[in-house]
């Protein structure tokens, strides 16, 4: 009974310190940036990948539909449409050390490389995550944009389908770089670029529960 309710106060612990720290919304450049070369996750010192460009495949669909992202926590899983045509269906990692957020959102921003940091030293969920690929953070009126809730590319660790994030959904690196160029606001060209009123965001809908016992 005593171990069970130590494991408890853990879990709590770990969810409510082990949060993504804020981001400063005023200064996200998206640029890589080539003196980070070293990450830190799950206590691991991770190399950070070199810069690199992944070809990506223009997706055919209804070009007058309204596009949206929805992500299911309950089976990992991120489906894209347009209408009533579903583009992508793609295995995901969302929230393990803390929540993922539920609810309808909106990408305000697409960066093609961030730097994201978090968690605790003390409960061993500190990362610190320079360089994060193909990243668009989503925000909603409950949500704030300095919160950093985002979906990008993951290069320090392959296990999808299982919760591994502290909040963000996590992507193949390829994968997560054909839905930064398929969703909203248009890049035009440029690789970074920020939702305005003529340019809006995707549509981010999250629903269901991540499964428990990982």
């Amino acid at each position: 009974m005593i171990k069970k309710l130590i494991l408890l106060a853990s879990l709590i612990l770990g969810a409510f310190f082990s949060k993504q720290a804020p981001i400063d919304t005023d200064n996200l450049t998206g640029e890589y940036n080539p003196q980070e070369s070293q990450a830190t996750f799950s206590g691991q010192e991770i190399r950070c990948p070199a810069e690199t460009e992944l070809a990506y495949a223009q997706v055919l669909g209804d070009n007058n539909a309204e596009k949206r992202i929805e992500i299911d926590l309950n089976n990992q899983r991120l489906y894209a449409y347009e209408g009533d045509q579903q583009i992508f269906n793609f295995l995901v990692s969302t929230g393990k050390w803390g929540r993922t957020p539920t609810g309808t959102f909106w990408i305000w921003i697409k960066l093609r490389y961030a730097k994201m940091e978090g968690g605790s030293k003390a409960l061993h969920t500190y990362y610190y995550l320079p360089n994060v690929p193909y990243t668009m953070y989503f925000f909603n009126d409950k949500i704030p944009k300095y919160r950093g809730f985002g979906i990008h590319g993951t290069y320090w660790h392959d296990n999808f389908g299982h919760p591994m994030s502290h909040g963000c959904i996590n992507m193949k690196t390829e994968e997560a770089a054909q839905l930064y160029y398929w969703a909203q606001p248009e890049l035009g060209d440029k690789r970074s670029i920020s939702a305005s009123a003529d340019n809006p965001g995707t549509k981010v809908i999250i629903y269901g529960q991540a499964p428990s016992g990982f």
